[in-house]
């Protein structure tokens, strides 16, 4: 299943993604919440009766809304650096021996279509193609066997970084460069894993006005998503709705001699194989 949340007069709303079109969850069977984060913690049962609301519900156009990120009110987003081996190499770093973690604040999420705006403050604005994971069931010292049972689907991910904040400042400002607004498009929709299969073989491709950037595979990856989910959740109590950003494949715009980063009128789309294109346009502060 595909699901979306676009903008509705009453809020955000959950939709499923169907070859009519959109078919608002909560109008099909008003038992199902608008939220889609509230559906995914409803466990599997609550799933169950949105696969029957999309064969029966009333159908929106899709160029008749404004989609939303899947998931507007994530708990946490967490965020995994240097997690492709040839990533790593072009920029000669060590291969880390265990996962890189920061995290962004929900002030950096946009959706599909967004906008990401270059902060006057910033002179050296990145690209990063990234595979999100999104949790579905809440879960603490989660074993990797079991991991990939706590995930309700996967999205595109744009991990926007601004290198001369995140490397240039004294003592490296990782958080602060990484989380501007608008810093973190997503979407345009949740894909649950029975559409994905192995998470971990899946093409990545980055294109900048049309030209090809980054292309990967994310069997690249060098802690895969079921040790992420399980060495995470050693820490933090993972929930529905989580986001996690699981790394960047080559050909960042700070590897680049001379290096390339983002400007106002640029288009920058990611594509990830079963996942989707997930596409912004660049303008100014």
């Amino acid at each position: 299943m595909r699901f979306v949340t676009y903008q509705a007069a009453t809020g955000p709303r959950a939709a499923g993604v169907t070859e009519r079109g959109y078919v608002d969850l909560n109008q099909a069977d008003a038992q199902l919440s608008p939220s889609l984060r509230t559906i995914l913690a409803e466990g599997p049962v609550a799933l169950q009766r949105a696969k029957a609301a999309l064969a029966s519900g009333p159908v929106i156009e899709p160029s008749e809304v404004r989609l939303l990120p899947p998931i507007v009110d994530p708990e946490k987003i967490i965020c995994i650096g240097l997690n492709y081996a040839d990533h790593a190499a072009e920029t000669g770093a060590k291969i880390p021996t265990e996962p890189v973690v920061f995290n962004k604040f929900p002030n950096t999420l946009r959706a599909h279509e967004d906008e990401i705006v270059l902060p006057k403050v910033s002179h050296e604005v990145d690209y990063e193609a990234e595979l999100v994971v999104i949790i579905g069931r809440e879960g603490k010292h989660i074993s990797q066997t079991s991991a990939l049972e706590y995930v309700a689907g996967y999205a595109c991910g744009h991990d926007v970084s601004a290198r001369d904040w995140q490397k240039g400042r004294p003592g490296g400002q990782w958080l602060l460069g990484k989380t501007f607004d608008s810093f973190a498009p997503l979407g345009p929709e949740l894909v649950t894993p029975d559409e994905i299969g192995d998470p971990g073989r899946l093409d990545i491709q980055l294109r900048l006005k049309g030209e090809v950037m980054q292309k990967s595979n994310t069997k690249q990856l060098i802690f895969p998503v079921d040790y992420l989910i399980s060495y995470l959740s050693q820490v933090v109590t993972l929930k529905p709705g989580d986001l996690i950003y699981t790394g960047t494949p080559p050909g960042v715009g700070m590897a680049r001699m001379p290096p390339v980063w983002l400007k106002a009128g640029d288009t920058v789309e990611i594509e990830i194989e079963k996942v989707g294109i997930l596409r912004n346009r660049v303008v100014a502060e």
